[in-house]
Parts: C-alpha cells; sequence; structure tokens
C-alpha cells in the first residue's frame, strides 16, 4: 500500500497457497491508518444537516482519483481544477483512456498547497506561482504539501472540536 507521502509500498500479505485469499491470521489485523487525503470529517455522521455543511462522501484510497472525488476530498468545484492545471505548470494530472483526468496523492498534495497559498495566506495566482517555482527549484516543495496537508488536518480537526463541544454542552437554563 502506498502512503500519502511517498513511502515505500508495504509486502503483500501471505496468501493461502491454494486460493490466494489473506491467511485467517491477516484477515484480522489492525486496521490500516487513516489516508490524511481521506475526508475525516465522514467519521462524523450523526450530525443534524443544519448545524454544519454537508459531510463529503469517503473516498477508498488508491491509487489514482478522478476529478468529482478530488473535488471532495479538497473542498473545490471542478471547474477550479481545471482552471488551476491552467496556471500552474506543476499541476498536471495524466488522462485515462476515456480522456478523463485521473489524480495521483501527489498531485492532491499538490491542490491542497495551491489552495492554502490562495485562500488562506492570500497570495495571487501569480504570486502562487512564484512561490510554488521558489519551493520547486529550492527542494522544499514535498515539505511545503505536507505542511498544507498538516494546516488543513488541523483546520478540520479544530472545528470537529468546536462543533462537539457546542453538542456537549447543556443548553442554559433560564
Amino acid at each position: 500500500m502506498t502512503q500519502l507521502n511517498g513511502e515505500a509500498n508495504d509486502p503483500a500479505p501471505p496468501q493461502d497457497a491454494g486460493t490466494g485469499a489473506p491467511e485467517p491470521a491477516q484477515q484480522q489485523a489492525e486496521a490500516p491508518p487513516a489516508d490524511p487525503v481521506e475526508p475525516a470529517d465522514r467519521a462524523v455522521s450523526g450530525r443534524p444537516a443544519a448545524a454544519a455543511a454537508p459531510v463529503p462522501r469517503p473516498v477508498a484510497r488508491k491509487e489514482y482519483y478522478s476529478i468529482s472525488e478530488v473535488c471532495d476530498l479538497v473542498g473545490l468545484r471542478p471547474h477550479v481544477l481545471r482552471y488551476w492545471e491552467t496556471q500552474f505548470p506543476l499541476l498536471n494530472p495524466s488522462k485515462n483512456r476515456s480522456g478523463n483526468r485521473v489524480y495521483q496523492r501527489k498531485e492532491i498534495r499538490l491542490i491542497l498547497l495551491v489552495k492554502n497559498l490562495l485562500y488562506e495566506e492570500k497570495y495571487t495566482v501569480e504570486g502562487a506561482k512564484q512561490k510554488l517555482e521558489q519551493l520547486r527549484k529550492g527542494g522544499e516543495l514535498q515539505d511545503a504539501t505536507r505542511g498544507a496537508l498538516d494546516r488543513q488536518m488541523v483546520s478540520l480537526l479544530k472545528s470537529e472540536m468546536q462543533y462537539l463541544m457546542e453538542v456537549l454542552t447543556p443548553p442554559k437554563q433560564g
């Protein structure tokens, strides 16, 4: 299994020689760690509809993601991703045989970095291009994409904690 941060693949689990299925001991192994690209807020499914934004549908961890899956993961609309492809040369997803865009995890991390630069740090598109090029030339692009992912995760956790505090705080009497 490929990790989001580019670590090596895990070895395949041992398989039963007769059926090719995983051995029974492997079937009861621990659950894999959460994929940081996968939306963490999907775990809170008991929210009232009026309390918060709709919870994105879960996206399975895999090698390639469609544009709609990426939109669910990063909270953007497809036309924004297509526009960014024209503006940021580093963001260049491949296309499948049908001509549909397919994104890998490294591209999703880059999208999160661009989103952070544009929406959080208030860069212009031209300024974000220059910043990405500067990071790429300095060899800091991978660290910056991890940092953007970390910031998004902290923000998401903070909003979830605030929601839980609101739900768990008893109403004031009086």
